[in-house]
């Protein structure tokens, strides 16, 4: 995933940073969301429940985006399309770690120390030119 930005208009939401869509920024939250609940590990197994029940359009919850902020929906999101393009990316930038003995997903900082690593990385760069 590339993360393309704009310093001079960043966004206040790290979610609009990291993902192009609205509908992808909404599943993201919410899975979040729905980790955080959990002490911020999940089995295999309810992380495939979580990608079913919004396959199925039978995820609910109470959004924060316009226009249906404070509303109670019911959210619909391919399987397929949620492992691809919101967790696949996730896991692949640090936000969640993913558990091979334990086959567990957790939240993880490792997103910002990462930022930190390519910030030296530039700074590295510049250094090959004196600057």
């Amino acid at each position: 995933m590339v993360i393309l930005y704009d310093r001079y208009n960043l966004p206040e939401d790290v979610y609009e940073i990291i993902f192009s869509t609205s509908q992808q920024i909404i599943v993201a939250k919410e899975l979040i969301k729905y980790m955080a609940k959990k002490k911020g590990e999940i089995s295999k197994t309810e992380m495939s429940d979580f990608a079913t029940r919004l396959h199925d359009g039978n995820y609910e919850c109470v959004l924060d985006e316009p226009p249906y902020k404070g509303k109670r929906v019911k959210l619909s999101y391919n399987k397929r399309q949620f492992y691809d393009r919101i967790l696949t990316p996730m896991k692949a930038m640090g936000l969640i770690d993913y558990d091979l003995y334990k086959k567990t997903y957790k939240l993880s900082a490792k997103f910002a120390l990462e930022m930190v690593q390519i910030g030296e990385k530039w700074k590295k760069e510049l250094q090959k030119f004196n600057l």
